[in-house]
């Protein structure tokens, strides 16, 4: 795993998170990254490529998402997630992702360019 810390303008860091290998498996190993990027990296938003996502992550009967995503939101995290997600069929998933677009705090986008400004201009 691979964080670059991004600063931009006055707002809050971004941390982009790149590598090969999963990142997220399960609510604990989300935990360990929002710690690793608040008190290490010292910022307050995540960008990370979906490929880094376990697959139960897009699997919402599983309860993983809502659990990071609660996890994140008490811990005053923002995270957007970029990557194709047009082979998912789910309409739950489709719902999930279209809601969690038109709020604030978690993002699923197409590219990381999308996803630092989208986590940049995020209140």
């Amino acid at each position: 795993m691979k964080i670059e810390y991004l600063q931009q303008g006055d707002g809050p860091g971004i941390a982009v998170v790149t590598g090969e290998e999963k990142v997220i498996t399960d609510t604990r190993s989300a935990l360990d990254l929002a710690m690793t990027v608040k008190y290490e990296a010292g910022a307050a938003r995540i960008a990370i490529d979906k490929r880094l996502i376990c697959e139960d992550f897009f699997i919402l009967s599983t309860g993983v998402a809502g659990e990071i995503l609660q996890k994140f939101i008490n811990y005053r995290l923002k995270m957007a997630v970029y990557g194709d997600f047009s082979r998912y069929t789910s309409k739950p998933l489709h719902d999930f992702i279209y809601e969690s677009n038109q709020g604030k705090d978690f993002f699923f986008v197409a590219t990381q360019e999308e996803a630092i400004r989208r986590l940049a201009e995020a209140e």
